[in-house]
C-alpha cells in the first residue's frame, strides 16, 4: 500500500531524511519511532504530499505521491485520516459539528452527514457528547473527537502524529486502545511517537528513525536508541 524508495529530503542543505526505504502493507499497525527531529514528521508530510522528496519516490496505493499536482492531492488525502497531538478542533463548533465539518468541506450530502457522524462518535465512545463544545471535554475526549473526524471519511490509513503527547497516562492508553480497535477493523495505522513505553507495550512492527536515517525495522519491535 505505502512505499518509500530511497527517499532523501533536504532543507537548506540539511538532510531531514536520508536514503529511506520501507514498505507498509494494508492492515498493518506501524510505530514510527524516534526522538524529536528524527524525521517522523517529514515522513508524514511526504506521504500526504505536503512536501516532495529531494530524491527518491513515494507511493500510496495507485498514486506516486511525488508526481501528483497540487490539484490532485485532495483526492489522495481522502484515503488518509490524520490525528494530531494538539487536537486541532474548532472551538466554536460542538463535537458533532467538528466531525460533520470534515464532510461538509468535502461536499458530502446532508443526509449522508447525518448518518455518518453519529456512527463515528458512537465508535469512539462519544455518542452522548455530540452537543459538547471542546472546552467542555477532557483531553482524552477531545482526541477521540479528532479520531472520529479522521475516521469519518472511512480512510484506508490513519496517521496518528504524537496523538498522546498532551494526555495523562490514563487517557493515553484510552487513545492507544482505540487506535488498536480501529486497526483491528481493517484500517492501516501509522503511529508516530517517541513514547518508549507505548511502543514497547504494543509489540507491533517498529520503524526507527535517527537523524533522518532508518536504523531499524523490526516486527514486534522495541524502542531502541543508543
Amino acid at each position: 500500500m505505502i512505499a518509500f524508495q530511497n527517499v532523501t529530503k533536504t532543507y537548506n542543505g540539511s538532510s531531514a531524511l536520508e536514503d529511506v526505504t520501507f514498505q507498509i502493507n494494508p492492515g498493518e499497525f506501524i510505530s514510527l519511532a524516534g526522538r524529536s527531529g528524527a524525521g517522523k514528521s517529514t515522513v508524514i508530510k511526504l506521504l500526504v504530499g505536503e512536501e516532495k522528496p529531494t530524491k527518491g519516490r513515494v507511493f500510496f496505493g495507485q498514486y506516486e505521491v511525488n508526481k501528483l499536482k497540487n490539484k490532485e492531492l485532495p483526492v489522495l488525502r481522502r484515503h488518509i485520516g490524520i490525528v494530531f497531538q494538539e487536537f486541532r478542533l474548532l472551538p466554536t463548533k460542538t463535537a458533532y459539528e467538528n466531525v460533520a465539518f470534515a464532510l461538509e468541506v468535502a461536499g458530502r450530502p446532508i443526509k449522508e452527514i447525518h448518518e455518518l457522524v453519529p456512527q463515528v462518535l458512537d465508535m469512539v465512545g462519544l455518542a452522548d457528547k455530540g452537543v459538547n463544545f471542546p472546552h467542555q471535554l477532557s483531553g482524552g475526549e477531545k482526541q477521540r473527537v479528532a479520531i472520529a473526524r479522521a475516521m469519518v471519511h472511512r480512510p484506508e490509513v490513519i496517521i496518528a502524529d504524537e496523538p498522546t503527547g498532551n494526555l495523562d497516562p490514563f487517557h493515553t492508553w484510552e487513545i492507544i486502545n482505540l487506535l488498536q480497535k480501529i486497526n483491528q477493523l481493517g484500517t492501516t495505522l501509522i503511529l508516530a511517537t517517541h513514547d518508549k513505553e507505548i511502543i514497547n507495550a504494543l509489540e507491533k512492527r517498529v520503524i526507527t528513525l535517527d537523524h533522518g536515517r532508518l536504523i531499524r525495522d523490526e516486527e514486534k519491535g522495541k524502542y531502541i536508541l543508543v
